[in-house]
């Protein structure tokens, strides 16, 4: 029972964002059944692993579109709260973020913003073009025992594929950039983002320095920049001049002379010497001076990173790019053990979409039907709302409470290191194997034991039975 009061700790901090006490405790119940499930089967997995009653499955609907559930409140709780529960990983007074996008397959014929999409990959296991959803998602960075770094989610939203005014020219970087100035207002700290080449655009930049924040991407192998404008003693009839001589960064890379070699950085390579050159000039899309840093890497071969913070040092401009990936594990973790993603809630009275289709422009149709939109598109976000807190949750049990998760796993890994922090894997399986014991003792939650009376069942489902609700 141990790690469920950790747990319950820290879920208690969410509740201002529901405004009724019933609908808190149907979203922790939620969280339980995202964070212990055993597989991904919608909502009746929430079901099956609390050893619930039929009839639950659609107060568990209802929760996701629930009035009683804000979805800003809960997610700045969320934010606020990981600050609390993680040594946050900071560059000077700034919080460090990740960003990055990624695309949930989607077939249901019904389901609002469900459009054909492509997506950049060398595995056997994904196509090329799928249908589904597009979402971007920010991570914070925090610290982990022995000196590791990890990647807690902090939301995810659809940015993508729904089109509810003709007059919204608002873009993905645009809404990921209005996303992490949400989440900078409930913590009133200052953000360092760290993103992929995507991002590396005016749209993300701008907005970011406005507010005093900073940005760390990766630079596309075409950027030209200019040098800063020498000064003259008289100056000459006309406008001033704003850029000076024009550089290429892929001529810059050809000057072998001007690098400097040093032992990488990077998390987790060893005995690996690059050579960098860094350059502070003019970018024209942001009309301001950024810093450049030109890398050269025995395996990776040539990168060009860019910083819009000029007071960090090349080596650390690397350094922090390279835990760029952290989000990415967290991605899987999220798609693999806990189903964040995998939420089948269709909207009935939708007009189907097609395969291969592309957006879906709602500023033709009636009030009524967008609100049905708005109303199903919000379930989804609080679905992966919820399944980011939950793999948090995971991650703050398995960083803050190692021996306790590690005394709870009642099974066996070939690779078990009891001296390293846990997955997310294997905390789930600990917290499942307790969850009898938490229901056992639940009357001391108020509201809860009268929910466990109507729904639990304390006499487990036989295994046949079993069998059969999964193959169901």
């Amino acid at each position: 029972m141990t790690l469920w009061n950790k747990w319950l700790q820290a879920v208690v901090e969410l509740r201002p964002a529901c405004s009724r006490a019933r609908t808190f405790l149907w979203m922790l119940l939620a969280l339980m059944g995202l964070c212990c499930r055993a597989d991904n089967a919608g909502v009746t997995s929430f079901v099956r692993v609390l050893n619930f009653r039929g009839h639950a499955y659609h107060r568990f609907l209802h929760l996701f579109h629930s009035a009683a559930l804000n979805l800003d409140v809960l997610t700045a709780c969320w934010a606020r709260l990981c600050l609390t529960l993680f040594r946050p990983f900071e560059v000077g007074s700034r919080l460090v973020c990740l960003a990055d996008g990624i695309k949930a397959p989607k077939e249901g014929k019904r389901m609002p913003g469900v459009k054909y999409l492509h997506q950049q990959s060398a595995s056997n296991t994904k196509p090329e073009f799928i249908m589904g959803h597009s979402l971007q998602a920010i991570s914070l960075l925090v610290h982990a025992p022995g000196g590791h770094v990890a990647a807690v989610p902090l939301t995810s939203r659809i940015h993508e594929g729904l089109v509810f005014s003709n007059r919204d020219a608002r873009s993905l970087l645009d809404k990921l950039v209005a996303l992490l100035l949400s989440l900078a207002r409930s913590w009133n700290r200052q953000v360092l983002l760290i993103a992929d080449a995507y991002y590396a655009s005016a749209k993300v930049i701008v907005p970011l320095l406005d507010k005093q924040h900073h940005l760390i991407t990766r630079a596309k192998t075409n950027v030209v920049a200019y040098m800063p404008v020498p000064k003259v003693a008289i100056r000459g009839k006309g406008r001033p001049k704003r850029y000076g001589e024009k550089v290429r960064l892929k001529d810059l890379a050809k000057d072998e002379g001007a690098f400097t070699s040093a032992p990488s950085p990077v998390y987790g390579e060893r005995d690996v010497v690059v050579r960098y050159r860094t350059l502070d000039l003019l970018w024209r899309p942001v009309g301001r001076v950024v810093r450049f840093v030109v890398v050269h890497h025995p395996a990776r071969g040539t990168i060009f990173l860019l910083s819009t913070d000029l007071t960090l040092e090349p080596l650390q401009i690397l350094q922090l790019y390279g835990y760029r990936f952290k989000i990415e594990l967290g991605f899987r973790q999220a798609v693999h053990v806990l189903g964040a993603y995998a939420y089948h809630f269709w909207m009935a009275d939708m007009k189907p979409v097609r395969r291969g289709g592309g957006d879906q422009y709602l500023h033709r149709t009636s009030d009524t039907y967008r609100d049905a939109v708005r109303r199903k598109l919000r379930a989804y976000h609080v679905h992966v709302q919820l399944g980011c807190i939950a793999q948090g949750l995971l991650q703050h049990l398995a960083i803050n409470h190692t021996s306790e998760v590690w005394h709870s796993f009642r099974s066996w890994l070939r690779t078990m290191n009891p001296a390293m922090p846990p997955s997310e894997l294997v905390v789930a399986s600990a917290l499942r194997s307790a969850i009898p014991t938490f229901f056992s003792v639940c009357a001391e939650i108020p509201g809860l034991n009268k929910i466990a009376a109507t729904y639990y069942r304390p006499d487990p489902m036989p295994e046949s039975r079993q069998g059969d609700a999964l193959a169901a």
